[in-house]
């Protein structure tokens, strides 16, 4: 029988949790295999004990402002799975796609009833070609829903047989030092890009659950060498509403374009927008502009408590 995390009324969204659903695991290690299996790859299980799969869209040559844009850069699709029991789990992802593999893979979902689009949109401006972002979840039985994303996931260009060999790690072309000295975070190398993930520090509640900080609830800012001691940057600010202005503001007059702001989830809370941006230039004043961003979001965190 379908599953659904939402039933819809005229004038309300309600959460269904079983309890089932909503009973934590007591296992130190949950079984994964089943929805490694279905997923067709590895993942990477997180720290918070979130098993997640990477998706990178290696197929595609996307470029803006004269960057190729890396896999790992601004083109990677995710898939995230919180164990809520010994079968159940709570999924989020991110499909990257172009515009011509939205109907398909939307109608391949819809058409299972185990996972919902709860948003589809654009991070960037002025790609070719374009790309476009669809984000998923839903909660139930996790082998399931791994089958049903791994058949979406074929009707794509994507790449999903599993890499049995990735490339070595090679040195990135930039002055990681400074940028994590500026920003105040540390961030890791993956696939010439420098990624940087700085966290709330709200829980972040899905009904009783909570939302894993590795399920996309992260200010994400990627970092991909230009040359010369430049860079280009993207990535989100994960805000709540009265930090919305305050980072637009920040971001622009450090000569950072904000590329959209949407939702990526429908009944969180508190309810997160995503503020998504794009800058090509010395990497110094993109970190520093960055930080002023950073330390507005401090400051409405630091009102709030």
């Amino acid at each position: 029988m379908q599953r659904s995390l939402f039933a819809f009324t005229s004038c309300a969204v309600t959460i269904l949790f079983s309890p089932a659903a909503s009973a934590q695991l007591t296992a130190a290690q949950p079984d994964w295999s089943a929805v490694t299996a279905a997923m067709g790859r590895a993942g990477t299980l997180q720290p918070d004990g979130v098993m997640r799969f990477s998706f990178p869209r290696s197929d595609l040559n996307v470029t803006l402002d004269g960057v190729r844009l890396k896999p790992s850069f601004a083109l990677g699709t995710w898939i995230a799975f919180k164990r809520l029991n010994s079968r159940d789990a709570m999924v989020m992802g991110d499909l990257v796609l172009t515009e011509l593999e939205v109907p398909a893979v939307m109608s391949r979902l819809e058409e299972s009833g185990w996972v919902m689009e709860t948003a589809l949109h654009n991070h960037l401006l002025g790609e070719s070609p374009r790309v476009v972002y669809m984000h998923i979840h839903n909660d139930g039985d996790a082998r399931l829903i791994a089958t049903v994303i791994h058949g979406a996931l074929a009707l794509t260009g994507t790449p999903i047989t599993a890499v049995n060999n990735p490339p070595a790690s090679v040195p990135i072309e930039l002055d990681t030092t400074t940028i994590k000295r500026i920003l105040g975070y540390a961030g890791k190398v993956n696939d010439g890009v420098y990624q940087v993930s700085v966290p709330r520090h709200e829980r972040i509640q899905m009904g009783p659950v909570e939302i894993p900080r590795s399920m996309g609830v992260s200010t994400a800012i990627n970092f991909q060498p230009t040359g010369s001691g430049t860079a280009a940057i993207t990535g989100d600010f994960v805000l709540t509403a009265g930090e919305v202005p305050k980072v637009i503001s920040a971001l622009r007059r450090n000569g950072i374009i904000v590329t959209a702001l949407h939702n990526h989830m429908l009944v969180e809370t508190p309810t997160l927008f995503f503020m998504h941006f794009w800058a090509k230039a010395d990497v110094v004043k993109l970190a520093t502009g960055l930080r002023v961003a950073l330390d507005a979001m401090d400051r409405e965190r630091a009102a709030n408590k």
